[in-house]
């Protein structure tokens, strides 16, 4: 056959058409084919518009594919509108506004045709079309791969899109094609699309990749279904649903995503079955507005490279997770405003950099027989109106186990927090909460710290080897309001046999911040454990002298060097002050202060004399006490820890910036924390508005010199190390003596040296509690006592308020 013929295989029944013809065109072989005709196209170029309207085969010559190039200088090179064979063809188009291989009707097969196109689109199927096209290869820089429109169909078997100008695959007007087992790749569009109602896309074991834009977009009320496919290395999403668009994802995997691995808003429905979602950018999952659903059920969404939550829920969206995995993130799951929620079952999160699960503005979220292991906190309910359920959940490993700020009120129950590092559960700033059944073992802080009369339910829960003690609350205060508190109901710790609430006391001889629940509530004491996150910003305190207030700080019990330092400082002051009224140059004091010590030895009844003190020498425009600990500065994301130093450090303004357990903020294996942020911005802070604020920061001695010695700038910002220590028995005896005073009891001539000896004999490690420590010693006196007298059928005045030897724990 010569080269740029046609050969025609005839195969009708009549006589004269069983004969084999040759032509010198496409068109004439064509116009002399008919149904069933076999046209085998010689090598070579042809400048003709081809359209098929018989079901003929058309192929190229076997064993030269490519050979046969149909390739006009404009309008559509191949038409097809019958149930033709097309195979071993190249086709070539140059017209911008036509496609390269339409397919109009009929049910044609195209098989092995290569498409170099600069065409509107590669291959398109409209109307009543429904190819199968095995093989084929689409490189259209200008314009869409593959489009399906307007009620098109077909199926596209192990096709490739080598290139796209715009989508890789365009699908639109009710069309519905399948794709099985499709390369598409360097897109400048989307890697598929499909959009409008009644469209639809399945796709089986494809690749979509290399793409500038979405890898996945359905929009309009499209539905698409992927079954074991891959989509990576995109530009922008991995995945993008938009206005009730309705995508399966099963068996997939998004992976290498520079932002949201899948993005759904507007009443779009994602379902996720054992899809793995890995290495993006921003969002893992991120679910917006009223009506956008999530289900995702044995999916694994993990290894972000970037700094934002793994799952975000927001605007009304909802979100759930059943039987799924996420880890090594920033942060796992974030629920934020009204409406929205977040229902996880028997899922685990883990490697949480930041937050597990975290629940903001109105949102709500219920977590159901889950794992929270390795996060700085496991969940934090974080303000009014936000809440949810935690039931049957473990939480392993983090600093903190579960937070409670501002009104939120979770119910949290049969949970059980395992050695957190801070404290198991942490309620403060108004914070509320039900905590039912709960459990918490090897606390390096406190397993329950309740703060500021927070009005939170604590119900048959326990605590276990907690360093700091198992339940912390705050000092009610003289003017506390009847209903404000905790309620607590058969709680137990290993400490003791039993739990109570604080309540108000009377006007307290020392003034103090913080107080231990016991059997009598409140009592006053001077050395307190120091609260590490207040509500807001605590009052101003009455303007009163220096002297008064310094000698309310001598009235202190010990603290002796403690005392003279805070004298020297104050003098130092004062005469500066004077000499500048004298004309005379003032010595510059810098008034920010480290203070180092265990637990319980005054450090925040002192600071907060210092603002005082320094109030009254008209240093300070408030010295009110702001106390903050790292809970309180480091955001989860970059920015945020800047601007919570920055409304910390505005609220102290005019008083003093406490900073409680500072050596948090720079941890010995820091990774990618944000404290470090917090301590710049603090630094620089402290610099530009020197005086305005003391920031006195607090902690452990040894982790606070670690602390100074690899923050040199925080360390340069210091004047002065103040250390506190430890309290000798005979000091914790004075404030048993103290105690004991004030709710008119009385010390037996036995009950003092046997409280020496007791004091003496007591381990000093970590869980020492000092102040705390002489306050529970009396309160389980006080206690023991009630088990005695009650017996006594009219017991005297003496028997009602005398201590003796034996009412100490551990007598016998």
């Amino acid at each position: 056959m010569a080269q740029g013929t046609v050969q025609v295989t005839h195969t009708g029944t009549s006589r004269w058409r069983r004969r084999t013809g040759e032509y010198a065109s496409l068109a004439a072989a064509l116009e002399a084919a008919a149904d069933g005709d076999v046209l085998t196209v010689a090598p070579g170029t042809y400048r003709e518009n081809l359209v098929i309207e018989r079901a003929v085969t058309l192929r190229g010559p076997e064993g030269a594919p490519g050979s046969v190039r149909i390739a006009p200088l404009d309008g559509v090179p191949l038409t097809v509108r019958a149930s033709a064979v097309v195979q071993d063809l190249h086709v070539e188009g140059q017209d911008s506004a036509a496609p390269a291989l339409l397919v109009e009707e009929g049910t044609p097969e195209l098989t092995d045709v290569r498409i170099v196109t600069r065409s509107a689109a590669g291959i398109e199927v409209r109307g009543g079309a429904r190819p199968t096209v095995r093989r084929c290869t689409v490189d259209n820089p200008a314009g869409v791969g593959i489009a399906v429109l307007d009620g098109g169909g077909g199926v596209f078997e192990e096709c490739e899109v080598v290139a796209a100008g715009q989508s890789g695959v365009a699908v639109r007007g009710g069309a519905h094609p399948r794709l099985d087992r499709c390369r598409i790749h360097h897109t400048s569009g989307a890697g598929l699309t499909a959009t409008g109602e009644n469209s639809s896309l399945e796709a089986v074991g494809c690749e979509i990749y290399e793409v500038r834009g979405s890898g996945v977009q359905i929009t309009a009320r499209a539905t698409a279904h992927l079954t074991d496919c891959d989509v990576h290395r995109t530009t922008a999403d991995g995945v993008t649903l938009d206005t009730d668009a309705v995508l399966t994802l099963a068996d997939c995997r998004i992976h290498d995503i520079p932002e949201n691995a899948v993005d759904l808003r507007s009443r779009s429905v994602l379902t996720l079955t054992r899809t793995t979602v890995r290495q993006f950018g921003r969002n893992g999952l991120s679910v917006w507005d009223p009506g956008t659903r999530v289900d995702a059920n044995q999916c694994e969404i993990f290894d972000s490279t970037g700094d934002y939550p793994a799952v975000w829920v927001s605007d009304g969206a909802t979100a759930v997770l059943d039987s799924c995995r996420v880890h090594d993130v920033p942060d796992a799951l974030f629920v934020l405003d009204r409406g929205s929620r977040a229902d996880v079952v028997d899922s685990d999160l883990s490697q949480v950099r930041n937050t597990a699960v975290s629940v903001s503005d109105g949102a709500t979220a219920q977590l159901d027989d889950c794992r929270i292991r390795d996060a700085a906190t496991g969940a934090w309910f974080r303000d009014h109106g936000s809440g949810g359920t935690l039931n049957n959940c473990t939480l392993d490993g983090t600093q903190t186990g579960v937070i409670v700020t501002k009104g939120a009120d979770p119910t949290i129950e049969r949970c059980t927090v395992d050695a957190p590092a801070e404290a198991g559960f942490y309620v403060s700033a108004g914070g509320r909460g039900t905590f039912l059944h709960c459990r918490v073992t090897g606390s390096g802080g406190y397993g329950f710290h309740v703060l500021d009369g927070c009005r939170t339910t604590l119900r048959k829960c326990r605590t276990e080897r907690c360093s700091r003690g198992g339940y912390e609350f705050a000092d009610l205060g003289p003017d506390t309001a009847p209903g404000t508190g905790p309620e607590i109901e058969e709680c137990t710790s290993d400490e003791s046999g039993g739990v109570r609430p604080p309540s108000a006391a009377p006007e307290p001889v020392v003034q103090t911040a913080v107080q231990s629940p016991g059997l009598l509530g409140a009592i006053p004491g001077q050395r307190v454990a120091e609260q590490p996150m207040p509500a807001a910003e605590d009052p101003a305190p009455s303007a009163r002298e220096s002297k008064d207030v310094l000698g309310e700080l001598d009235a202190l019990i010990g603290l002796d060097s403690v005392k003279r330092e805070v004298r020297a400082l104050t003098d130092m002051i004062e005469v500066g002050r004077r000499r500048q009224k004298a004309g005379l140059k003032a010595a510059s004091v810098k008034r920010h202060l480290v203070f180092t010590g265990s637990p319980g030895t005054g450090k925040t009844t002192v600071a907060r004399l210092y603002g005082e003190i320094l109030h009254s020498l008209d240093v300070l425009e408030k010295g009110h006490l702001v106390e903050v600990s790292r809970v309180d500065l480091v955001g989860e994301h970059i920015g945020s820890t800047a601007i919570r130093t920055q409304e910390a450090f505005d609220r102290a303004r005019g008083g003093v910036l406490f900073i409680d357990e500072a050596y948090a903020l720079s941890p010995e294996d820091s990774g990618r924390d944000f404290g470090k942020e917090a301590i710049d911005t603090l630094v620089k802070l402290m610099e530009d508005h020197r005086d305005a604020v003391v920031v006195i920061v607090a902690g452990y001695t040894a982790e606070m010199e670690r602390f100074l010695s690899v923050n040199p700038g925080v360390a340069s910002r210091f004047s002065r190390t103040i250390t506190f220590s430890d309290y000798g028995p005979e000091e914790l005896l004075r404030i048993v003596e103290q105690q004991a005073e004030e709710h008119e009891y009385s010390l037996a001539a036995s009950a003092s040296p046997a409280l020496l000896t007791y004091f003496a004999d007591l381990p000093k490690g970590p869980a020492f509690g000092n102040g705390r420590t002489a306050r529970q010693t009396f309160e389980a006196m006080v206690e023991r006592h009630a088990s005695r007298v009650a017996q006594l059928p009219e017991p005297s005045t003496d028997d009602l308020t005398l201590l003796y030897a034996e009412d100490l724990p551990g007598s016998a």
